[in-house]
């Protein structure tokens, strides 16, 4: 079971902390240390010191990690141009020497568009497929040849198709709860599906989904990574839980619930039953980025029993 970092800047965190907890998650063993793509806070958090944008804020730690893999869970498609969005994860792929994963969705929180000026399309899910199909066909073109598109929402007219990433091939993340569009587009594009905030038993049902829509295009089911993304708030006795439930405004029984919560037995116990519903790797949301010691414990005393 792979275990991922998996943070929320936009409830609070400036490009330091996001380092410090980056390079943090990288000595402490984590597979990857990835981050939401959000412009405005949610909830009762203050968001201070304000949103960082997530593709800058990955260059930044491409140039100062060595082996950790970076990416989006997940970068909003109405945030960024298709043709825009491939030049930027082939740079930062490049800056990283071959260690970024795109996770790519539609984009779904209004109320960050109207705070800052972006459209808010009514055809979004049509659009994500669109970009889905410009980014990879972009990365796809052999180097010399031009890449064309005529779509309805985007065209592209004998494009140079550069640069091109340092890996042969970006993993492509798609996710969420969808019945039918989701798994036809992951089937067609991804390599990884992730279902966020799930119970067992929804993500056993999806998950399924997902396998027949991959079989039904020709695909083998077992050639995708399916993956969890679950808050976590694990401590070594009662106390140290409710304390950390308590800093992130959350109660412990709901987080048992809804999430990874109490000791790492616990916790090691409630991954394994995703683990047996398919799923090999799980993304940490973790909540409050100033507590070090948390991810100490998560690795010495969760990651530690599941690799």
């Amino acid at each position: 079971m792979d275990l991922r970092i998996f943070t929320e800047p936009q409830q609070g965190a400036s490009y330091e902390t996001l380092l410090t907890v980056a390079k943090a998650s990288e000595d402490l063993g984590f597979d990857a240390f990835f981050r939401s793509d959000h412009y405005l806070k949610m909830g009762s958090a203050d968001g201070l010191p304000g949103p960082t944008d997530a593709w800058i804020t990955l260059a930044g730690l491409a140039r100062e990690t060595k082996r950790i893999r970076l990416g989006t869970l997940m970068t909003a498609g109405t945030f960024r141009l298709p043709g825009v969005l491939a030049i930027q994860v082939a740079q930062v792929d490049q800056m990283s020497g071959g260690r970024v994963e795109l996770g790519l969705g539609a984009g779904w929180f209004e109320e960050e568009h109207k705070a800052y000026g972006i459209p808010f399309p009514k055809e979004k899910f049509a659009r994500l497929e669109e970009q889905l199909a410009i980014v990879t066909g972009l990365w796809a073109t052999e180097t010399g040849r031009t890449f064309s598109y005529d779509g309805t929402y985007y065209q592209l007219t004998d494009s140079p198709a550069l640069p091109k990433p340092a890996q042969s091939k970006v993993p492509i993340l798609i996710g969420g709860h969808g019945a039918k569009r989701t798994p036809r587009l992951t089937a067609q594009y991804a390599d990884e599906f992730n279902l966020p905030f799930a119970s067992i038993e929804d993500t056993e049902r999806q998950f399924g989904r997902v396998r027949a829509a991959a079989e039904a295009v020709g695909r083998k089911a077992d050639d995708l990574v399916y993956s969890n993304a679950l808050i976590v708030c694990v401590g070594k006795d009662d106390a140290e839980v409710a304390r950390r439930a308590a800093s992130i405004g959350r109660e412990v029984g709901e987080l048992k619930v809804n999430g990874l919560a109490g000791s790492p037995a616990e916790v090691v116990d409630k991954i394994g039953r995703y683990g047996a519903v398919g799923a090999s790797r799980i993304y940490l949301q973790v909540m409050d980025l100033d507590d070090l010691d948390h991810l100490e414990l998560l690795s010495s005393q969760v990651q530690s029993q599941l690799s």
